[in-house]
């Protein structure tokens, strides 16, 4: 069975990935499971430019071909932020609840209507030979003024997919992988990573 490098050491997201996948024929491994090596800070821009570059550094280190992704938030009514800092909005050393509690205060002035948000997820597979495909998955909905839910990391608690009433931490894992960010972005992978097993 193929190894696929998922360049990763957040838990819950490399169960999400796992889950997505399974049924590829991968054997998906996560940064834990490799020798360990120099991991560059996340610089980028944009969620691109971080996913391909954590992606590069884990196959130039391993050999393995691997998938990266850079995924976050983008609120209208914060210009797009926190989108590539989502995950250290409060601070490098603050955790999930700090970021959204962050951002429920610099909305809280912000009228119902005004609230909507993306989460955004680019992910990049790489291959050993150089080869490069980047895909990106956006899933549109709003800001709700309380968290709710405890299912999923980040976010979620706070996030109403467009069409529902429920938050990202509300749904069950199997219906919010198929229709969520990083699903999406994932399905547009898929045939290529179906390919790494042929």
């Amino acid at each position: 069975m193929t190894r696929l490098l998922v360049a990763s050491r957040n838990a819950k997201k490399l169960e999400e990935l796992r889950r997505i996948l399974d049924g590829a024929g991968l054997e998906v491994v996560g940064l834990a499971d490799v020798p360990a090596f120099p991991e560059a800070p996340e610089t980028g821009a944009t969620f691109e430019e971080n996913a391909v570059a954590k992606a590069r550094d884990a196959v130039a280190a391993t050999g393995l071909p691997t998938v990266a992704d850079d995924s976050g938030i983008a609120v209208d009514a914060l210009n797009g932020m926190p989108g590539v800092l989502s995950a250290r909005w409060a601070g490098s050393a603050k955790d999930d609840m700090a970021n959204l509690s962050l951002v429920l205060e610099q909305l809280a002035d912000v009228p119902d209507e005004r609230l909507t948000a993306a989460f955004v997820c680019a992910s990049a597979l790489v291959h050993p030979d150089g080869t490069e495909v980047v895909v990106r998955g956006e899933w549109p909905g709003t800001i709700a003024r309380k968290p709710r839910g405890t299912n999923g990391f980040g976010y979620d608690p706070i996030f109403v997919p467009d069409g529902g009433t429920r938050t990202s931490a509300e749904l069950p894992s199997a219906e919010k992988d198929a229709v969520s960010h990083r699903g999406r972005a994932l399905a547009q992978l898929l045939p290529h990573l179906r390919a790494l097993s042929e």
